[in-house]
């Protein structure tokens, strides 16, 4: 390859045609339907790949971008995710479940929760979040009494959620296999939301939602659940005034007047 100089606009090389990876973009976004941040993340790789191992340098990857997207989140009524996860068998996947919902954790957030991350005096929970942000969320009364109850059933120095072995809960803490996975208590969930009867495409994350919205239905300041979720900007937190039915219902008596 001639360094310096721009290769031809036009080729007909499977590998080094941008038409190619056009066309790989489509097939991520309307065949498997991923999201934008996972194309995005294709995307950066196949324009990494043609600028810099090839050295090829062509406008159409830097034009190309997903579109954005503005769907609103999945929400479940109190009923619905009592429901669900009532029907969690495993303790220790139910136990977490209840807490990401109860304290409107992240899914990683819950499962890597640490014996010392509990505050109990102040009520709190110390979560490590995205990004290295720390910050303090309501630790309820009754999660706390879950918590101390299912933590009695393993006693694990560390995780307040240890990852069950195929030798055995002892073994695993014994030799510190660490937290339960993304992978278990997502399966779990899902689980436990096709036999609950339950249509809607929830997932973990669904629990972090409802927990912003019943919060929200429940009159809670919109500055406070900002710091409860740890999102730096109020216009992520704000799109769950479109999701609550008594905000819906204050601005439709004043529409029908």
């Amino acid at each position: 390859m001639r360094s310096g100089n721009l290769p031809p606009t036009t080729t007909n090389h499977p590998i080094r045609s941008p038409k190619r990876s056009c066309g790989s973009t489509l097939h991520l976004t309307q065949v498997r339907k991923l999201a934008r941040a996972s194309v995005t993340i294709a995307l950066c790789g196949i324009k990494f790949f043609f600028e810099q191992t090839l050295q090829c340098h062509w406008t159409l990857l830097r034009l190309m971008r997903p579109p954005r997207q503005s769907k609103l989140p999945v929400v479940l009524s109190r009923e619905e995710v009592r429901r669900i996860l009532q029907l969690v068998r495993i303790p220790v996947y139910r136990v977490c479940l209840i807490t990401i919902y109860s304290c409107g954790l992240r899914l990683l957030e819950g499962a890597q929760l640490q014996v010392a991350d509990v505050d109990s005096a102040r009520m709190f929970l110390h979560i490590h979040g995205k990004a290295s942000k720390d910050r303090y969320v309501p630790l309820p009364t009754a999660t706390l009494a879950l918590l101390r109850d299912h933590w009695r059933s393993h006693r694990s120095p560390h995780w307040l959620f240890p990852a069950p072995t195929r030798h055995g809960l002892t073994y695993s803490i014994a030799h510190d296999a660490g937290p339960i996975t993304r992978s278990s208590l997502q399966s779990a969930f899902r689980r436990a939301l096709l036999h609950s009867g339950i249509h809607k495409k929830a997932h973990v994350h669904t629990l972090r939602h409802s927990y912003a919205t019943h919060l929200l239905e429940a009159s809670v300041n919109l500055r406070l659940i900002q710091e409860y979720l740890g999102h730096s900007s109020p216009k992520t937190t704000a799109i769950y005034t479109h999701l609550t039915q008594e905000v819906t219902q204050a601005a439709r008596d004043p529409i029908n007047r």
